[in-house]
């Protein structure tokens, strides 16, 4: 007989986040975790209390994957390498997306990674009020380019000569004529990729928070 390794919340976690990965949030459940593990159920409520702990669980997950900042380093660097990561993570990971913020039992991970970002801007001479702004609006950024993203109507690697082909005859020149003029000289022969626009725009976004910061007193 085969023995199962130890049921332990770790094993739980990274089932949970398996068949997230798989069917996503609505299809999580004690049961399909527990099916994941070969388990019974209520073998999961001598390490969990239930979904919603286990939905934390997922959260705090979330950002173990995601590198932290040294807090020692030039802030710009730091955030642009933070960003790169949750934006990594949460590409691999969509149902993160809805997640990690919403959870009113911040993990440990979690809080450590808060903790730490607002350590750097702050160690970089950010007073606390622009350290939240630049957090927020940092994260408000990744957040909504990898929804963006996620939902583009054609997908990571497609040729988007193909999409473009596809809807010419609903872009009349005449009509939308600033739409053709983009397309024309930006995307058709470009082998453009909508990801391409994620690290210009996260420096038009840390150019602005330097202004600011250079702006204190």
């Amino acid at each position: 007989m085969v023995r199962r390794p130890a049921l332990t919340h770790e094993r739980i976690i990274d089932a949970a986040v398996r068949v997230a990965d798989r069917s996503g949030l609505a299809q999580l459940s004690m049961r399909n975790v527990a099916q994941e593990l070969g388990v019974e159920a209520m073998s999961l409520y001598h390490h969990l209390d239930g979904k919603h702990a286990l939905l934390d669980g997922l959260a705090n997950w979330a950002f173990t994957q995601i590198e932290l900042p040294d807090p020692r380093q030039p802030w710009r660097r730091a955030m642009c390498e933070r960003a790169e990561a949750a934006r990594r993570v949460l590409a691999l990971h969509p149902w993160t997306l809805g997640l990690i913020e919403s959870r009113r039992s911040p993990g440990p991970a979690l809080l450590r990674h808060h903790e730490t970002v607002l350590a750097c801007l702050r160690h970089n001479g950010f007073p606390v009020a622009l350290a939240m702004h630049a957090f927020s609006a940092i994260d408000a950024y990744v957040y909504g380019f990898v929804l963006t993203e996620l939902n583009l109507p054609f997908g990571t690697g497609e040729n988007a000569d193909e999409f473009v082909a596809e809807i010419r005859e609903l872009l009349p020149a005449d009509k939308y004529p600033h739409l053709v003029e983009m397309i024309s000289e930006q995307v058709l022969g470009k082998d453009y990729a909508y990801g391409d626009e994620f690290a210009f725009g996260l420096e038009l976004l840390l150019d602005g928070l330097e202004r600011h910061l250079g702006r204190q007193p």
